[in-house]
């Protein structure tokens, strides 16, 4: 019967991304840079080692998980891959999330131990008595240092397929869902994206205005340039333009990840140059809504550089669908990136020809396992091979596709199917308009037509004739039937902690 057992492969993804810069000689290489302190590849190996022995020692069994609610600071790469080496699950948890959220989080994954920002800590203190699997609490300062024991043990071994990490879903339309991935999802995302649309050298600065606890900015800042020994700038607080370019002039970054509402509040900025305020700058992506054509061809025009927009998602773990630089057409959210298939389907599950919408599947290696106690949503979302994406999209002739909406966004006028997305890139592109969102709403004659939600650009007062000016100008430029006819000037749009609009809650406002 002993020959029954399956002896582990050695797939622990620390392996990959660490220990093997340390082997190779590239131990003295900066990997992090801190507001505070500075972490080479020897020292984020020795401390992942201690973090691992501290878990060791406190008890924490393999595939047991711990929550991660830190700021992107050098200590977040010590836990999270410190967790990994040592077979326990770390669950990276959104910084910016409520307080009854957070607990929700925890109580839903049942995490054993929390290393949490000593800032973070006192809203939570209260509920975080209520949580009966949750024996212990490490706050990210003299706390931590003194939870890490020395020690230089290898990762333990680990199958490929084995569960190394959670992230939860950003809950744009319900709580959020445990997405768990396995040690190969990592590497995956490595070799598509990273390496045929991103190409990171080793000499790389990169700075993510995206944060670690989410996967767009997990890949940005730590495994895509840990896959190839560069070297990640960290700001641990909210990435305000000011912030942003004071960082960009301060490091002189060679690549920017940002998101769409990002870039069109830098644009705003008078301090807003070539380079962004660096001098190394060549590359910026974005993701986590899709990027208005007029946001990118202003970046390009001011800061010198193309936006590369993609969409991804945390089921999927990083970008699976993107603009590069060799398919480049702004207003798209490009091709298939390489390693990936993409498929657009009916609401019967046929293919839908170029030219028509259809909810995006997509096909790749850094699929998710599955949600975490959501066995209905995991078959739903995980069909096969195939993971439905939610999100609509028309692909063209020439293999561009061009997003519409989530699935549930998206109404017909007069009969014909409207993207909420493509009235919003109209508006965005009028020089009063800084954000826009767009719904459906019924008329008094109980027919679907566009409301348009509008943050205004500073010193722009609303009023009816600037009213009356923007629908106009939608129907002059993309057709009679798409413009809005309801016109609501807010000074913010709901959004999710990671910027994605929450159009479900603009559907309920009177």
């Amino acid at each position: 019967m002993n020959n029954m057992v399956r002896t582990p492969i050695s797939g622990n993804a620390a392996d990959f991304f660490l220990d093997r810069h340390c082997r190779e000689g590239r131990g003295d290489k900066t990997a992090f840079i801190g507001p505070e302190r500075h972490l080479t590849y020897a020292g984020l190996l020795a401390g992942t080692q201690a973090f691992a022995a501290g878990l060791k020692q406190a008890g924490i069994k393999r595939e047991s998980r711990i929550a991660l609610l830190m700021l992107d600071d050098v200590d977040f790469p010590i836990a999270f891959w410190g967790a990994i080496r040592a077979g326990v699950i770390p669950i990276p948890i959104n910084t910016l999330l409520p307080p009854d959220l957070v607990t929700y989080i925890l109580a839903d994954c049942r995490a054993e131990l929390l290393v949490v920002s000593p800032s973070l800590l006192p809203d939570l203190d209260a509920a975080l008595a209520s949580l009966p699997d949750l024996t212990r609490i490490i706050t990210a300062d003299a706390e931590l240092a003194a939870f890490m024991q020395p020690d230089t043990a290898p990762p333990v071994a680990t199958h490929p397929d084995e569960v190394a990490f959670w992230l939860y879903s950003s809950g744009s339309t319900n709580m959020p869902k445990g997405v768990r991935h396995v040690h190969s999802s990592l590497r995956a995302t490595v070799t598509t994206y990273a390496e045929t649309v991103l190409k990171l050298r080793s000499d790389d600065v990169v700075y993510s205005a995206a944060k670690m606890f989410f996967a767009y900015g997990l890949g940005n800042a730590m495994t895509f340039p840990m896959a190839v020994g560069a070297t990640t700038i960290l700001l641990p607080h909210r990435p305000t333009p000011a912030a942003v370019l004071a960082l960009m002039e301060a490091h002189n970054p060679s690549v920017f990840c940002g998101v769409p509402t990002l870039y069109a509040a830098l644009l705003q900025h008078p301090g807003l140059g070539s380079g962004a305020g660096s001098a190394r700058l060549r590359r910026c992506i974005s993701a986590g809504e899709a990027l208005p054509e007029a946001i990118g061809t202003a970046w390009r025009r001011t800061v010198g550089v193309d936006i590369l927009d993609g969409i991804g998602s945390t089921e999927m773990l990083h970008i699976f669908l993107s603009n590069s630089d060799h398919a480049l057409r702004y207003g798209t959210s490009g091709v298939a990136v390489p390693g990936y298939e993409l498929r657009l389907v009916d609401g019967q599950g046929a293919d839908t020809p170029d030219g028509e919408p259809g909810e995006l599947l997509v096909k790749g290696q850094s699929a998710a396992e599955g949600y975490w106690n959501l066995r209905d949503k995991t078959r739903s979302t995980f069909v096969g091979a195939w993971t439905h994406t939610g999100d609509k999209y028309i692909r063209d002739a020439d293999g561009f596709y061009r997003y519409c909406g989530r699935t549930d966004d998206m109404f017909k006028v007069s009969g014909i199917w409207v993207s909420p997305f493509e009235v919003e890139g109209a508006l965005a592109s009028h020089d009063a308009v800084l954000e826009a969102a767009v719904v459906g709403r019924e008329d008094q004659d109980g027919l679907t037509k566009p409301r348009a939600f509008l943050v205004l650009k500073q010193g722009i007062m609303p009023s009816a004739a600037l009213t009356d000016e923007l629908k106009a100008f939608v129907k002059q430029k993309i057709g009679p039937w798409k413009y809005p006819r309801w016109i609501d000037i807010v000074d913010d749009l709901p959004k999710t902690a990671t910027g994605k609009i929450q159009r479900y809650k603009l559907r309920q406002w009177n």
